[in-house]
């Protein structure tokens, strides 16, 4: 499995990711109204949007609060104005972190991450420094038969299929089909643990025990800030070293 995508997987299905629910929400949120200004409220016909809903409703956020994150995205309600900013730099191990920020205070946002990386043992790069290694896709994480994912996801537009091991695949898709594809997949009744747009890394680091505990550490330190929307990094860790690692956090 790629990347961070591993990490919050196994922590998901722990129900260990995202406890405090307020700032699940908020975060969600945020993404439900940046997808609203740029592309619409209608779900039907924004794609991005249509993705944020479903990981709210994934999520039990009510229905209420995503209909106001509409209606501030599109500006029928007032709300405050975040602005997008990605943050690049490398964790323990020389791993790549491309880290995206959703804020409406740009220097609240710098300071934090900053901090954070100095803190927990990274290196904040330069703009450009580790981008141009990830590119935006949509992912659908699904369980089932190798069969019965392939014939499903292929005849649904998906571009390709990785085997994560115990039954889980990885269906990567372009970023606009990601909803198609799960739709297709969920109606087939196979197992979906989650469908995103996701920034995918073209090349991994691996990564030792002893190196993988401190990443992982300044991972979630980073996905704990208030601004981060996501971090996204090109590890390849193995999943017991995860397992023993999330049973220590």
């Amino acid at each position: 499995m790629s990347g961070h995508s591993k990490w919050a997987n196994i922590k998901h299905r722990k129900g260990r990711q995202d406890a405090a629910r307020g700032k699940l929400f908020g975060k969600l949120a945020k993404a439900i109204e940046i997808a609203a200004r740029e592309g619409g409220g209608n779900p039907d016909f924004n794609p991005t949007l249509a993705t944020a809903i479903y990981k709210a409703k994934v999520a039990s956020m009510p229905n209420d609060n995503i209909d106001r994150a509409v209606k501030r995205g599109t500006g029928e309600v007032e709300g405050a104005h975040y602005e997008e900013i990605w943050y690049e730099g490398y964790g323990p191990g020389g791993v790549a972190l491309y880290v995206q920020i959703l804020t409406d205070n740009r220097n609240r946002a710098a300071s934090d991450v900053r901090s954070t990386f100095t803190r927990s043992g990274g290196n904040l790069g330069e703009p450009g420094s580790v981008g141009y290694l990830f590119h935006q896709k949509g992912l659908v994480h699904v369980k089932g038969t190798e069969d019965d994912v392939m014939l499903v996801a292929l005849d649904s537009g998906a571009e390709d299929i990785r085997d994560s091991g115990d039954g889980w695949f990885e269906v990567i898709t372009s970023p606009g089909d990601v909803q198609q594809v799960r739709t297709a997949l969920d109606e087939a009744g196979l197992e979906i643990d989650s469908a995103d747009v996701t920034q995918l890394p073209s090349t991994t680091v691996a990564v030792g025990e002893g190196e993988a505990r401190k990443l992982l550490r300044l991972i979630d330190a980073l996905d704990d800030l208030d601004d981060v929307q996501a971090v996204f990094a090109n590890y390849d860790i193995d999943d017991d070293v995860m397992e023993r690692v999330l049973e220590e956090v």
